[in-house]
């Protein structure tokens, strides 16, 4: 429903001000038409200290996180509330309310009745996992113990599930009302490239019992044994209806239902291009890729003339494959663009495997395409290269 962007506002007021059921809310994007918020988003919660229960509040700036604890929550709240941010996600005990700025600047407001965990009033954060140490996916995929200890070995493991459903949880509330999936109609999610399955387990468990959103996951490989392991873990796990997996190749894998999110974590090289270009072809609401390596730019540029003053960037080896990461990247969040998604790519823990650690996270929300066409065209031909995803969404 549509209201006066007021009435919308004191809504959220008041379900953040209830310091019994708030749960958590978040503050993200831009209004249309104005400028950036001071923040990329801020989070919110409740906390109990020896002085007394206080409002949290997480700043996100490009880099880093900035925390704070206001014992006058009203006047902290009021604060962020005349940020011109353009969506705002509140989750109470009792219902989720969801808040998106239209361009006419009224307020498009979802609310949902919802069930979940207790809110969280522990001031240690590291209590605070999104996934619990004793999950029983955690235990059933070996990350943790029989006592629901995480393994001192799987500690690396589990802090990437940790960040990798931090990240899905941005994106989430980032698309606010674009995604409103029912019981009829599950939120649809595709792993490219799922090897043993450990995120897609992850993903189910923390959208279907921490955030309450039926959801159905398919985990896609082209191993045939990677999909009878998997499969046996989701029958192990009483979830074998809602999570399945299929044998083929990121490019030709055919799905019943379209899917909503589409993720694409550490496929090496032009897989991750073939994995952009499917979610295009899907128009998919939520893309989340962590590309591994990067070579076929870095052979290009190999063989090309870096143009002026920057020849020395190609000079040594290890530098033109660290510009390579970059400009492979940075070209694949100009496309994306292209296609209207808005993009972040933001800094993501990397697995055991590879120390590469940049997510891209992008939205399908309107983007202005005709600029990020031009940066594309300009930055390929000033470096004198042809990334992948430009050919295949030029197919």
């Amino acid at each position: 429903m549509v209201e006066p962007l007021e009435t919308a506002l004191a809504r959220v007021r008041a379900g953040v001000l209830d310091d019994e059921t708030l749960v958590r809310a978040l503050a993200s994007g831009r209004r249309k038409g104005q400028d950036r918020p001071a923040w990329k988003r801020v989070e919110l919660r409740y906390v109990d200290l020896k002085a007394g229960r206080r409002l949290q509040v997480t700043r996100y700036d490009d880099t880093q996180a900035h925390t704070t604890n206001h014992d006058d929550p009203a006047a902290a709240l009021d604060a962020l509330l005349a940020e011109p941010f353009g969506n705002w996600h509140v989750d109470t005990a009792t219902e989720t309310i969801q808040v998106r700025v239209t361009k006419s600047g009224d307020a498009a407001v979802g609310v949902q009745a919802r069930s979940g965990p207790a809110p969280v009033r522990e001031h240690d954060r590291s209590k605070a996992r999104l996934l619990a140490e004793d999950d029983p996916v955690l235990r059933e995929l070996g990350i943790s113990d029989a006592h629901g200890r995480v393994k001192p070995t799987r500690r690396a493991k589990y802090r990437q599930i940790e960040e990798f459903v931090r990240e899905l949880a941005a994106a989430l509330d980032d698309a606010g009302d674009r995604l409103r999936p029912t019981a009829d109609r599950p939120l649809q999610v595709v792993d490219l490239g799922c090897g043993n399955a450990y995120l897609t387990f992850a993903a189910h468990a923390w959208l279907t019992r921490v955030r309450g959103i039926p959801t159905r996951v398919v985990g896609v490989d082209v191993k045939e044994q990677s999909r009878r392991h998997n499969t046996e873990v989701a029958r192990r796990l009483g979830v074998a209806d809602e999570v399945g997996f299929v044998v083929g190749g990121i490019d030709d894998v055919v799905l019943e239902v379209r899917p909503d999110v589409v993720l694409a974590l550490h496929a090496c090289d032009t897989a991750t291009d073939d994995a952009l270009a499917r979610a295009v072809d899907w128009d998919a609401t939520l893309v989340l890729a962590a590309p591994c390596c990067h070579h076929d730019v870095s052979r290009q540029l190999r063989d090309a003339e870096a143009p002026a003053p920057h020849p020395m960037l190609l000079r040594d080896g290890i530098l033109r494959e660290r510009f390579a990461d970059t400009l492979t990247d940075a070209l694949r969040a100009g496309l994306l663009r292209t296609r209207g998604y808005r993009v972040d790519v933001v800094e993501f823990v990397g697995s055991e495997h590879t120390p590469r650690n940049t997510l891209i996270r992008a939205v399908a929300a309107g983007t202005d395409r005709d600029r990020a066409r031009a940066e594309v065209t300009g930055l390929s031909e000033a470096w004198h290269v042809r990334p992948r995803l430009a050919e295949l969404l030029d197919r």
